[in-house]
């Protein structure tokens, strides 16, 4: 008979694995490719609209003098757009562009391509179902943390 795994044991080897995949996966690289802070405040602006500076430096947990360096790059390669602020006009307002949305599209592709390669060629069908089986509690324990 099988011992049920101990929590803790489930838990460090989630935190090894899943840890290990999330770095695998960054260091794929795209075409046009984003950093990380450049990819991180576009998938901000595409969950949160328009938004100012401020209110972005706070959501990303940084201070707005750091931002800045990377929303001039975003803002050169045309990926953001600053707008006045409706309310405000000493403020200006954040949105992402088409093309900013495409990029983040991109980026998010090419990791998922890696990933088909990597499951068409190292993984039996078996393993492909356990897989499809546990995304969804991964998701489920992603979403309670």
């Amino acid at each position: 008979m099988t011992k049920d795994p101990l929590v803790v044991d489930v838990a460090a080897a989630l935190q090894m694995s899943i840890g290990l995949c999330i770095r695998q996966l960054r260091q794929v690289q795209v075409e046009g490719d984003l950093s990380l802070p450049e990819a991180s405040v576009l998938k901000r602006l595409d969950r949160s609209g328009p938004i100012s500076v401020t209110e972005l430096a706070k959501l990303e947990q940084i201070s707005v003098q750091s931002i800045g360096t990377t929303l001039r790059s975003l803002e050169a390669r045309g990926l953001v757009e600053r707008r006045p602020h409706p309310s405000d006009g000493r403020r200006s307002v954040l949105s992402m562009t088409k093309a900013g949305l495409r990029a983040l599209e991109e980026k998010h592709n090419g990791r998922a391509e890696q990933l088909a390669r990597v499951l068409s060629t190292e993984f039996s069908p078996p393993e492909l179902r356990q897989l499809m089986a546990a995304a969804p509690l991964i998701e489920r324990l992603a979403q309670h943390l």
